[in-house]
């Protein structure tokens, strides 16, 4: 079936065995000469059936058939090479017959019959198995096969036409019937082949084409379900057939039981299976049952999720097909178990894995010597395994016994759902506890794993499987998606189990040391016998992360005892639609009157939940736009998605869509244009293909060093590639430091000394071994960066150690710890002489608050580069005191150890010259003295930096606070609040708010500027941006398939009423064409569109259930009706100026509107029944322009931009403003000062924090504390 057309449950029906001919010379033979016990003949293709079946009237035929494009004639491709007399034709159809032209009739039968086609003499059971045939691109196409014997009619003509003589001989010949579909589903297509046998036992051979006919109509009439929780049912008489849907659009659905491998193997086992796969190795199953080998292989290839095999798969081979295992590449396929000592003995390196017995083993010996799954994610995988239960009869024990057989179905469906779900839930915790890391060595910007980092931070004993799985097609497969940002099981499963050091680390950009915690903890591994004396350099594109593998095991065992509660939150329960009864008859107008009422079921489902679910709402858009495109309603299809389009983009099939426009007839066309739903949704379709004929950067890159001279732009890319560091800033004063100013290029030989040392400075802080007692002293998140030699001090002979936080002395001889300052203690740093023997050796001076002594040390030819480390850490550790921003420290940190390495790979006289270009902070507290005035300073309470994880600063251009039972209407656990951050480009961060930890680094929204953003009661988030779509992000699973797109223009404002808590809340949205609409929020429908005509709608509210707006040159005040009620124009004394309204607010109990333009420095306050000129004028100091406001309790608090004398000026960047302005006095209360360009965006937490974020110059979000 092409891709591009309507999903059905069948794909071809085939019907197999020995022709008539053959079987008459047989029964003839041994009728003569006696009856063999087993007789093997050579199988044929009997019969195909393959949509369409119904033959549409002459006049409706003219835009092709719904089911699909006609194939190849399966007669006329057998009339080019003869077949056997006895292949029967479908009679009266010739033409009509067509084989898909993705299946292998030349194959099948050898499949259908991996064993061969038998005659005995006695009636046998039937027997089912289980197909995949994979094409040249990966595509694959599922079969189930059920072989039965019928007896062999004395005389040919009642196998022909049914006449003649019925004898029955003692001759049973085998028949398979297989079912093939584009899906995988075993378990239903069984049930569909156990009911067609009930029928073959009781009809004639003569009948049994037209009751296989009537089936594989019946079965191309069935749906395909959507991705997601809804599934579908259909009777089959006698069963009720179930077809789970598939989890989203890039997982197969699952119809077998998962836990079957772990009843033939023990998870030791299981584990050596999948470390080949994950290998790629070539692998073998063997097993004296058919089925099971498709149903372990399938298993198998499932617990790798999201990893997606890429060789060649061929689970069931054949006898005459064993020649495929001297295939030279990697391969999983299947044998018969009696093949297994002739395929062991004439072919080398293959895994061999016995299923009957449990074993795996290799061609070349009875044991597997290959490199096994890292033994840490192997415990927690084999303890998780323990906990499952998968024995229904012992779930079944205390329950009654079901006398109705629909209902013990029912049950044994439940139950073995819920345990797909754990066993899934296990093995992906496998595939996260053995990639974990991967992320963390990638740089996203230019698509860059640093394997050789990676490797470097796994046990010796782990690496030669990392190794081999590395260079694998799976693994690349896999490193492209993390690339993307694929949001998927693993990455969220990842989130979530990451420690919180981790989520704290990944608030600022730490270089990576070994912590306090993480060297107690590989001591007492130690200690258990585990050794960890390996060095570790780990300094890759994260540098948020500086766990080590000792602490990562010690976390992963924690968390087998208390297992995560995401990882056992039950899912939701999926919703199940029944198709309604198959026609008596199935001549065309019996399957369109089957389909109408098909239509009218989903209809009335779709009535039922348009205001409950928005995501069962999209399955049944979807299956309704399916069924109507089935039937060529194509206007109707059309309907139902763009309706699904809006509901959840996710499942939009964008294909079909496609081909269903470009099939339109001209009158259909001029209908379509006439409704701008369906103009829009076309015009949609033609920009998303011309967006698809691009094809996206999928290329994955090795970290390599340069071979050439690195000229500035070079350089930044080749440092960020490396993981050094990502700050652009940062690298252009590392060029500087590099070249020392003279040349334009950086040697790849220096480049190549300057890597060498800074990988290391890392590997020897791993090695560093400190004393227990100087640990105690410490910290646990504190590392040691740098270590002197061995020096006098003025406190004894050692070694001066700095952390992030303090310099310590390791005292000689009997180690020791003596603290010399704290960084924020430091009071004054230089560099003086002192005596040493005959001569005076430069010495470093610290006098530290509270002491009277000053420390000294004579570090001689250290003394220089130790001077301006410590100014450094010191310049950091005041600025990151006065802004509450830790990350001042830790970029200050940064440019310490690329000073240290400077210094070390330049080793000439000017290097510390070159060095001190370095020293940023301390320059800037000396050039321009940042003093925090008092006020801010109390205020502010923190900052953060959304843009962490991005080569610059990004401006903040929304935010958005949702208070944390938002998140859980429906979930018993609590679900902390969330700070929502619109960065440019369409880029939405996520911050936890109780920790300010970040949760969610990059949701893409689009690819344009975002303006406003609204937390609804559904669990959504409503996002406007400039390309004039309203997104819609799910607060559960953090992605975005939800788009609105009614409006024309760029979308600036989202509001809702704050007294409406239902379930239905009455939303408004506006854009800056003027255009308001109204939207049902459950059943996302337009309600009601008003238009008011400005110059240009920049924001609404609602105050007291009246709608508020604001234009550039007004601010409106809308009756219920929409028509304007007041209208507040700009003062006559900016109107003439180029200004506009940029915000307000009104407060309906005192009769005021505050506002505020967008160039004047000045807020003008209103009242509501005098709105020809402003009641009073509120100047704002040092403020040019306003850019939001916000009230808080009784204060307005105002964003400005500010003016280039105030506050002085940081590194050529301007200072801006939060003002606090008391509602009752009307006079400024506070002045508060924290970022570095012009203030873009306001939002209040609870009244409790206030948050500002800052354009790009600046880029951070401070939090400030509401009094």
């Amino acid at each position: 079936m092409a891709d591009h057309l309507p999903p059905v449950l069948l794909e071809a029906c085939v019907v197999l065995g020995a022709s008539s001919e053959k079987l008459s010379e047989v029964y003839q033979a041994i009728n003569n000469n006696g009856s063999p016990e087993r007789l093997l003949l050579d199988p044929e293709v009997l019969h195909v059936l393959a949509p369409p079946f119904v033959s549409r009237p002459l006049a409706e035929s003219e835009a092709g058939r719904p089911h699909g494009k006609r194939r190849r004639s399966f007669l006329r491709r057998k009339r080019e090479q003869p077949p056997p007399a006895a292949a029967t034709p479908i009679q009266g159809r010739s033409e009509d017959v067509s084989v898909p032209i993705d299946i292998d009739l030349m194959a099948l039968p050898q499949l259908c019959f991996p064993g061969g086609l038998q005659v005995t003499n006695e009636q046998k059971d039937e027997q089912f198995h289980f197909l995949v045939f994979t094409d040249v691109f990966g595509n694959k196409t599922h079969g189930v096969v059920m072989q039965c014997y019928r007896p062999i009619l004395e005389g040919t003509s009642a196998l022909q036409n049914g006449a003649g003589s019925l004898t029955l001989s003692k001759l049973f010949s085998a028949y398979s019937f297989c079912v093939i579909s584009k899906y995988p589903y075993f378990t239903a297509l069984k049930d569909c082949l156990s009911c067609l046998l009930i029928q073959l036992k009781t009809c004639r051979l003569s009948d049994m084409e037209e009751r296989v006919n009537e089936f594989a109509t019946k079965l191309s009439l069935v749906p395909i379900p959507p991705p997601g929780q809804l599934h579908l049912t259909f009777t089959l008489c006698p069963l009720t057939i179930v077809l789970p849907s598939r989890e989203d659009k890039d997982h197969p659905a699952i119809d077998l039981d998962l836990h079957l491998p772990f009843f033939c193997f023990k998870p030791q086992q299981l584990l050596q299976g999948l470390s080949c796969l994950l290998q790629e190795q070539r692998v073998v199953l063997f097993s004296a049952d058919w089925a099971r080998l498709t149903l372990v292989a399938e298993s198998f290839l499932l617990f790798l999720q999201p990893l997606s095999w890429q060789q060649p798969y061929v689970p069931v081979l054949a006898k005459g097909m064993l020649d495929f295992l001297m295939a030279p590449t990697a391969f999983l396929m299947g044998c018969h178990l009696s093949y297994f000592e002739e395929v062991a003995t004439e072919t080398d390196d293959l895994v061999l894995i016995n299923i009957d017995n449990g074993s795996v083993s290799t061609s070349c010996s009875e044991t597997l010597d290959l490199p096994e799954i890292p033994p840490a994610a192997a415990d927690c995988f084999t303890q998780r395994c323990q906990t499952l239960q998968i024995h229904f009869d012992l779930y079944q024990c205390h329950h009654a016994s079901c006398t109705d057989i629909s209902e013990q179905r029912a049950q044994r469906r439940a139950w073995q759902h819920n345990l797909n779900l754990d066993i899934q839930r296990i093995t992906l915790e496998l595939i996260v506890n053995i990639f974990r890391d991967v992320s963390s060595h990638l740089n996203y910007e230019h698509r860059v794993f640093n394997s050789e980092e990676f490797l470097k931070t796994r046990e010796p004993s782990e690496q030669l499987f990392y190794k081999q799985v590395l260079e694998t097609h799976i693994f690349h497969s896999f490193l492209r998606d993390r690339l993307n940002r694929k949001m998927d099981n693993f990455a969220r499963m990842e989130l979530s189990t990451r420690s919180e050091m981790h989520r704290m680390k990944a608030m600022v950009e730490v270089p990576r040391r070994p912590t306090m915690q993480v060297i107690q903890a590989r001591r007492q591994s130690t200690i258990s016998g585990s050794k960890m004396s390996k060095r570790l350099g780990m300094s890759l594109p994260n540098l948020g992360d500086d766990q080590t593998l000792s602490l990562r095991r010690n976390s992963m065992l924690s968390r087998i005892i208390t297992p995560n509660p995401a990882l056992r939150s039950p899912p939701k329960p999926a919703r199940v639609f029944k198709l309604p009864k198959f026609p008596a008859s199935l001549s065309f107008h019996s399957v369109q009157g089957y389909y109408s009422e098909l239509i009218q079921l989903l209809s009335q489902a779709i009535f039922l939940v348009q205001k409950e679910d928005s995501m069962l709402l999209a399955r049944f858009y979807y299956l309704r736009g399916f069924i109507n495109t089935l039937c060529l309603r194509r206007l109707d299809a059309l309907g139902d998605f763009q309706n699904l389009y809006k509901t959840d983009t996710a499942i939009f099939p964008t294909k079909l869509v496609t081909w269903l426009v470009a099939s339109l007839h001209r009158d259909e066309r001029q209908q379509a244009d006439r409704r701008p739903e369906l103009k829009r949704l076309i015009l949609r379709m033609k920009t998303e293909n011309e967006k698809l004929s691009v094809q996206p950067d999928d290329h994955v890159k090795k970290f390599a060093l340069p071979r050439k001279h690195l000229h500035q732009e070079e350089f930044v890319r080749c440092v960020q590639e490396c993981g050094i560091v990502k700050d652009v800033a940062t690298i252009h004063r590392l060029f500087d430091a590099l070249t020392n100013g003279q040349a334009e290029q950086v040697d790849p030989e220096l480049f190549r000394v300057f890597y060498t040392f800074w990988k290391e400075a890392e590997a020897d802080a791993q090695d560093f071994n400190l004393p227990s007692e100087v640990i105690d002293h410490l910290d646990n998140s504190e590392c040691v960066y740098k270590l002197s030699s061995c020096v006098k001090t003025s406190l004894g002979v050692g070694k001066i150690a700095m952390t992030q936080k303090r310099l310590i002395l390791l005292t000689v001889g009997r180690q020791g710890f003596l603290e010399i300052t704290k960084f924020r203690d430091i009071q004054e740093v230089k560099i003086a002489s002192a005596p040493f023997l005959l001569v005076r050796v430069p010495s470093l001076r610290i006098k530290t608050s509270g002491r009277d002594e000053v420390f000294e040390a004579n570090l001689k030819t250290e003394t220089e580069l130790w001077n301006l480390v410590v100014k450094e850490m010191w310049a950091g550790r005041k600025m990151a005191d006065q802004h509450k921003d830790p990350q001042y420290m830790t970029e200050a940190l940064t440019n310490v150890l690329l000073m240290d390495a400077v210094m070390g790979c330049l080793q000439t006289q000017r290097s510390i010259i070159a060095a001190s270009k370095l020293a940023y902070f301390d320059k800037i507290t000396h050039d321009v003295p940042m003093m925090v005035p008092t006020t801010t300073s109390e205020t502010l309470k923190h900052k953060i930096n959304p843009s962490l994880d991005l080569a610059e600063p990004q401006t903040v251009h929304v935010l958005l606070y949702t208070p944390g039972q938002l998140t859980c209407n429906d979930s018993k656990s609590v679900m902390n609040p969330k700070l929502w951050v619109a960065l440019s480009g369409g880029k939405v961060v996520v911050f936890d708010a109780a920790s300010w930890s970040m949760l969610q680094d990059c949701i893409q929204v689009g690819a344009s500027q975002l303006n406003c953003m609204l937390g609804l009661v559904q669990e959504q988030v409503w996002i406007g941006s400039q390309d004039s779509v309203i997104y819609i992000i799910d607060t559960h699973s953090m992605s975005c398939n939800k788009q609105l797109t009614e409006h024309r223009q760029e979308v600036t404002g989202l509001t809702v009423d704050p007294r409406d808590q239902h379930s239905s809340q009455q939303t408004y949205s506006c854009s800056c064409d003027g255009t308001i609409l109204q939207w049902d929020s459950a059943s996302l429908k337009v309600k009601r569109q008003l238009h008011l005509s400005c110059d240009r709608l920049s924001s609404i509210q609602i105050y007291d259930g009246t709608l508020w707006c604001c234009c550039d040159d007004c601010v409106v005040e809308l009756k219920k009706s929409g028509t304007p009620q007041r209208r507040v124009e700009l003062p006559d004394d900016v109107r003439s100026l180029p200004t506009s309204f940029s915000s307000f607010i009104v407060i309906p109990e005192r009769g005021q509107l505050w506002t505020g333009c967008a160039d004047s420095g000045e807020l003008c306050l209103w009242h509501t029944n005098d709105h020809r000129r402003p009641s009073k004028r509120i100047s704002l100091p040092g403020s040019s322009g306003v850019t939001c406001m916000i009230r808080v309790k009784n204060q307005i608090w105002v964003g400005c931009r500010g003016r280039s004398s105030v506050g002085g000026q940081c590194d050529g960047q301007l200072r801006s403003q939060v003002l606090v302005i008391d509602a009752e006095s009307h006079t400024v209360a506070k002045e508060l000062q924290a970022h570095s360009d012009s203030i873009q965006t306001l939002c209040s937490a609870e009244d409790r924090y206030v948050l500002s974020g800052s354009a790009c110059r600046d880029g951070k979000i401070a939090i400030w504390k509401v009094e």
